[in-house]
């Protein structure tokens, strides 16, 4: 009895039953709509948030946060850059590594790859190469060796093996007595690592740093120190301060450069694929619209009675939009509390969905994830509840703006 009279009139409206059974399956049917609308963006925007983390954790698996580099490509006092790196709070990792484009041949086969001179218990720091280990360990990159680790999918390409020798040829000539040749070196398998990135698994071939360095004729140079930090999303606030502290002499590079192209791709696929769902909860929330003219209609002379007895037709705007916006919230509020734990359970849902009906999502046979991965993110939430609930609001404005131009006399003259 303490509620405004606009909120009351529009509550009763949206509980009562209405004379017209059409009315009320429209309303039941736009709560619905709007209902599954919110469900399918927070469950769509969780797994393509998840795939996102998956990508990134798998990409940073090989590329350090953060990479000192030099304009003339190569860095000579590495050591000295290495230490003063250390020194800021926010890198707990440093690797120095000598880096060069290379083709492998063995037996006939051959595949292209970038060869990575590291030293062992420094790319630990780094990296996780070392935890993705098929086979052999990084340990036996030792100097002098000329052991080399492949990436799987590259093995494969050159039918290698453990204990293989492949021959590693690099766009470098050497001049002999009988004209110049490419400058080559043979190097035994010591091990196969998997990452789950056909970019690194195709393209990436670990060796010893200073195997690396005679390969490439650097001295004691190499080509760069690579660092990792507490926060990767931090990376170009600590390069611009690496930067500072290291006199402007260096080059910095951080993850986000390296894949530029591709995380803008896919924050571009997500908010594609955002603005498509949300036509989903558009349609619904215009549901309200002939929802809201239905129920004006049929109330015009509930409408003409208050306005004789005093009510304005704010008050009257007021009831309709109140009515939609109920109807709205409850859509909303049906749809976050079902995307949330849909979300939230997803990898158990659908296992459990798998394993009923005998059917896989992901063949593991075929892609590197054979998950179904979510990453809930609660301003996506935010956003999505507070887009559903303007375009209901939106909604409802031309039926309340109709009911309040209703004229009282014409709307009773035949009652």
């Amino acid at each position: 009895m303490y509620r405004p009279l606009e909120l009351f009139i529009s509550s009763r409206y949206t509980r009562a039953r209405s004379r017209n059974g059409f009315i009320s399956f429209i309303s039941a049917s736009s709560i619905a709509g709007i209902a599954l609308g919110v469900i399918a963006l927070i469950v769509v925007l969780s797994v393509m948030n998840g795939f996102h983390k998956e990508v990134r954790e798998r990409i940073l698996g090989m590329t350090s946060h953060v990479s000192i580099l030099s304009y003339d490509g190569a860095l000579h006092n590495w050591q000295d850059i290495r230490s003063q790196a250390e020194t800021h709070p926010k890198v707990i990792g440093t690797a120095a590594f000598v880096e060069g484009q290379a083709m492998l041949v063995n037996r006939g086969r051959t595949g292209a790859a970038m060869i990575r001179g590291i030293i062992a218990g420094q790319e630990s720091e780094v990296s996780e190469v070392g935890q993705k280990m098929l086979s052999g360990s990084l340990q036996d990159l030792t100097e002098g060796s000329y052991n080399i680790v492949l990436g799987r999918e590259l093995a494969n390409i050159l039918g290698a093996d453990l204990g293989e020798k492949v021959t590693v040829v690099i766009p470098q000539s050497t001049v002999t007595p009988v004209g110049t040749m490419p400058r080559l070196k043979r190097f035994t398998v010591s091990g196969i690592f998997e990452v789950g990135m056909g970019e690194y698994d195709r393209g990436i071939a670990l060796v010893n740093m200073k195997d690396a360095a005679k390969l490439y004729k650097t001295g004691e140079g190499v080509s760069g120190v690579r660092l990792k930090l507490i926060d990767m999303f931090e990376s170009r606030q600590v390069g611009r301060e690496l930067v500072q502290q290291l006199g402007g002499l260096y080059r910095i590079s951080d993850w986000t450069d390296q894949h530029r192209n591709f995380f803008a791709a896919l924050e571009t696929e997500k908010r594609m694929m955002a603005i498509i769902l949300l036509l989903i909860v558009a349609v619904a929330a215009f549901n309200i619209v002939s929802t809201l003219v239905m129920v004006v209609t049929d109330k015009r002379s509930d409408i003409a009675i208050l306005m004789t007895l005093g009510t304005t037709s704010g008050s009257i705007m007021k009831i309709f939009i109140l009515q939609g916006c109920l109807i709205g919230i409850m859509g909303t509020v049906i749809g976050v509390t079902g995307g949330v734990l849909i979300a939230e359970n997803l990898e158990q849902i659908v296992g459990w969905i798998e394993q009923v009906f005998n059917v896989r999502f992901i063949d593991p046979g075929v892609y590197y994830i054979s998950k179904l991965p979510s990453d809930l993110h609660w301003p996506d939430v935010w956003l999505i509840s507070i887009s559903a609930f303007l375009l209901t609001l939106l909604a409802t404005l031309y039926p309340a703006w109709m009911a309040s131009r209703t004229q009282p006399a014409e709307a009773l003259r035949y009652e």
